[in-house]
């Protein structure tokens, strides 16, 4: 009985950390009619409310991403688009969106600490909205700009946001 025990406990520990360790794990954020993939131009402050001015892209991965690419750069001597994600940005015009006071923000990698030399990723971390309007301001040492976000939209307001890890 108490081999049992043990084997069972080993187990449920080993089945934990697994489901830990794909939480930590890179996941393609899903395709839905609510999520707009962008990159963000500049993020205001007014009247107490928060706004993300943007330039929607259309994001691809793998092989969506390699056919769309193919299509598009037919000259370019490759056979597949490069690190497996392509990004399509066939319109310039801005749009500004609200963003909701409780809005989830989601990072994978921007400046911690200050301290460049110690910049890395760390999957999905949850940050609150100061502090990536800190960080997104601060372009001089990391530009988070050159990062695309997904932007969930409801009641015309933003109320997630996930930054998309580029290699």
């Amino acid at each position: 009985m108490r081999k049992i025990m043990v084997f069972a406990a080993v187990v449920f520990l080993m089945m934990t950390q697994l489901s830990f360790a794909n939480d930590n794990d890179y996941h393609p954020v899903p395709n839905n009619p609510k999520t707009h993939t962008a990159f963000i131009n500049k993020i205001d402050e007014d009247n107490g409310k928060t706004y993300l001015t943007v330039d929607d892209i259309q994001w691809f991965e793998g092989d969506a991403a390699n056919q769309v690419f193919l299509k598009h750069n037919k000259d370019s001597g490759l056979d597949e688009a490069p690190d497996q994600y392509y990004i399509l940005n066939e319109s310039s015009e801005l749009h500004t969106y609200e963003v909701s006071g409780n809005a989830e923000v989601i990072m994978q990698i921007y400046n911690r600490t200050g301290n460049l030399d110690e910049l890395d990723v760390t999957w999905n971390e949850q940050i609150d909205l100061n502090k990536l309007s800190e960080a997104f301001a601060d372009n001089d040492t990391f530009d988070l700009g050159a990062y695309p976000f997904h932007l969930t939209i409801e009641n015309n307001k933003v109320v997630k946001i996930v930054q998309q890890y580029i290699p």
